[in-house]
């Protein structure tokens, strides 16, 4: 309240405006990137923060007195606070869905908190599996499902990841970054086996709170 500031949303049809949104705005401090910039926008800066170059993946950038662009990512921070307090001893596995700049955040987490965890895609590749190779076993073996995927957010809310839910169980986290709706139907299908859920709202809150910090430092 009362301070000088104000949080614009500026829409890019392509990354490659994003030059010419620098140059005419000389007044931006810092900016928020989201889905689906936060790989494209790292050719863009003058210096990635090391835990971006780490994880890959910018959500945060902070524009110095001097008008350098330095990368950081507060999306880890964000997941990490509110996946830390759900956790229980049975969740070693996870199932990451979609595998876009906000699953490189996640995957980063996990692996700092010492859970493995697999890739889901439409695609095939040696490092992911399909949705259609995901088996009831497989399902069992992996207690923590992250959809990182945009299935399911305002307005299409129809839409879920296209995973076996018969297998679900109250053994089960399901995670999922989406906050618009509040539940998705991923979330309530998941909430109906049993399992435990949280959306993307706090998740949100943490890395947004990060990147306040970054730009007033």
């Amino acid at each position: 309240e009362g301070l000088k500031h104000t949080y614009e949303n500026f829409d890019l049809e392509t990354i490659d405006e994003f030059t010419v949104l620098i140059s005419q705005n000389k007044n931006i401090k810092g900016m928020n990137v989201t889905i689906p910039y936060k790989e494209a926008i790292i050719p863009f800066l003058d210096k990635l923060n090391k835990k971006a170059k780490k994880i890959g993946a910018v959500n945060t950038i902070k524009i110095t007195k001097k008008g350098k662009l330095i990368g950081f990512n507060t999306d880890y921070y964000g997941f990490t606070k509110t996946i830390k307090p759900l956790l229980k001893p049975h969740h070693q596995n996870a199932l990451i869905l979609g595998t876009g700049g906000a699953s490189k955040a996640v995957t980063y987490v996990l692996n700092q908190l010492g859970i493995v965890q697999q890739y889901v895609s439409r695609k095939k590749s040696n490092t992911q599996l399909t949705y259609e190779e995901l088996t009831e076993s497989i399902l069992t073996d992996h207690t923590i499902i992250v959809n990182c995927s945009p299935l399911g957010t305002f307005p299409l809310l129809e839409e879920k990841p296209n995973i076996p839910y018969e297998f679900l169980t109250k053994k089960h986290l399901l995670f999922d970054l989406i906050y618009n709706p509040s539940k998705t139907t991923f979330l309530k299908m998941g909430e109906a086996k049993g399992c435990q859920v949280q959306n993307g709202y706090d998740m949100l809150v943490g890395q947004a709170e990060a990147s306040w910090e970054l730009w007033c430092s």
